[in-house]
C-alpha cells in the first residue's frame, strides 16, 4: 500500500504504520483512523481499497505530508537565515538553535565530529 509516495509496511497495525509517512506521529494516526472510522488494532494488509482511499482523501486534504511539509520547514528557516536572527546564525553555523548546551552534546547538528584525546596518536614505537 502507498500513501503520500511512501510504502506502509503490510504487517504493522495501521495506527503505527501510518508513522511511517513524514509528519504523521502517534497523535496524527489515531486522529487520522477515527475520521476514517477504522480500528486501531487492524493490520495494513486487512484495510480495503475503500479504506485505503478515504485515509488518502482525509490525509491529501487536512495535513501536510512529506513534500510539502519539508518544503515548508526549510522555507522557514531559510527566512530566518535571511532576517539574521539568533536562530538563523545557529542554523547557519550548524549548531543547537534551541538553547542546548555544545560543550558535549550536540553531535548530531555538528556532524557528529568526535575529538578524543587517542584518535590522533602515531602507533607505539614497537620494542627492539
Amino acid at each position: 500500500m502507498r500513501i503520500a509516495g511512501i510504502n506502509i509496511p503490510d504487517k504493522k497495525r495501521i495506527d503505527v504504520a501510518l508513522r511511517y509517512i513524514y509528519g504523521i506521529g502517534p497523535t496524527t494516526a489515531r486522529e487520522v483512523l477515527k475520521q476514517a472510522q477504522i480500528d486501531f488494532d487492524k493490520k495494513a494488509q486487512d484495510l480495503t481499497s475503500a479504506q485505503t482511499n478515504t485515509l488518502k482523501e482525509i490525509l491529501e486534504k487536512n495535513y501536510k505530508i512529506e513534500g510539502e511539509l519539508r518544503r515548508e520547514i526549510s522555507v522557514n528557516i531559510k527566512q530566518l537565515k535571511d532576517m539574521g536572527c539568533y536562530r538563523g546564525t545557529r542554523h547557519m553555523k550548524h549548531l543547537p538553535a534551541r538553547g542546548q548546551r555544545t560543550k558535549t552534546n550536540s553531535r548530531t547538528v555538528r556532524g557528529n565530529v568526535r575529538k578524543t584525546a587517542g584518535s590522533g596518536k602515531r602507533p607505539a614505537a614497537t620494542p627492539t
